[in-house]
């Protein structure tokens, strides 16, 4: 008995100890903690201050430099309205095709299985691992006068190269890999059970997906439309190639501001970008609102 006393002694004596220690050395783990975070802050605002704020300073005050009329008078031009009413054609018809396209492919690749799955992801990947231009080389050397296809579309009185078909189908193919691989992460953790229960209970497969596989994936779809909406509003490249640069026919809002900051209008030019400013706002604004209802 008294071995077992000595014992216990000696172990709140060792426990005393060790929580001594811990106290001693918690508050000295909290001020390095913060003194950590204190300069990844300082690093991450010094960096978005120089890479964001600053650019988006110089946008607005050069934009506003010569005055308000000057500014409404670059806005409401009428290169200015076409090239915006061009830049939300393309993006909108962007978005409608890879959203179907999207949902399609993630569906396929999420829930059947089959030889040369891993192929056809990759293939739908390719537009990030190429530059644009070359995208808009290669739609020019397929649909242009000297490609494979042009005899045929010449004969059929098709225009797709330096004309607006050749634009929405390049701003389509540099944007239809985004809601794909919002989707597929999210198909692929949900797994098959509910749907397969579904259809054991005598569901038919548009009922399965509207009540069980869209429910799931909605914020993943959403955020994937967002995102393919901002990278085919801001797309230069590829469009730069297949346009032609035709103003008031080919030309995106991106394409005139480089035009009108080459005529040395660079008032103009920046009044031009203020717009695509605030269409990126709102994007931001909105991809927010999915993040934290995703979250939620």
């Amino acid at each position: 008995m008294a071995k077992k006393v000595q014992r216990t002694y000696q172990q709140d004596i060792v426990g005393d100890g060790i929580s001594s220690i811990q106290k001693v050395r918690e508050p000295h783990r909290e001020r390095s903690g913060k003194g950590i975070k204190y300069v990844l802050i300082g690093v991450c605002t010094l960096f978005l201050s120089v890479m964001l704020l600053l650019p988006l300073t110089v946008v607005v005050t050069n934009a506003l430099r010569d005055g308000w009329e000057a500014y409404r008078e670059a806005v409401f031009d009428e290169y200015t309205i076409k090239a915006l009413q061009l830049t939300l054609l393309a993006a909108v018809t962007a978005v409608a095709v890879n959203t179907i396209f999207g949902l399609f492919a993630s569906y396929l690749l999420s829930k059947y299985y089959f030889r040369g799955r891993r192929i056809l992801a990759a293939l739908i990947d390719i537009p990030f691992s190429i530059s644009p231009v070359i995208a808009g080389l290669v739609f020019i050397l397929t649909f242009g006068n000297v490609g494979w296809m042009g005899d045929f579309l010449k004969s059929h009185d098709i225009k797709i190269v330096f004309a607006v078909p050749g634009v929405i189908l390049a701003t389509i193919f540099v944007t239809f890999p985004f809601v794909f691989r919002e989707l597929l992460p999210v198909m692929n953790t949900n797994g098959n059970d509910e749907e397969e229960a579904a259809a054991l209970m005598g569901a038919g497969g548009f009922t399965i997906f509207r009540r069980i596989t869209l429910p799931h994936i909605r914020w993943a779809l959403l955020y994937g439309v967002i995102l393919c909406a901002a990278r085919a509003l801001g797309e230069f490249g590829a469009v730069s190639v297949i346009s032609g640069h035709l103003r008031g026919k080919t030309n995106t809002l991106p394409l005139h501001v480089e035009i009108l900051y080459n005529e040395f209008n660079t008032t103009a030019a920046f009044a031009v970008s203020s717009i695509l400013v605030v269409l990126a706002v709102l994007i931001l604004i909105a991809r927010n609102i999915v993040e934290w209802k995703r979250d939620r």
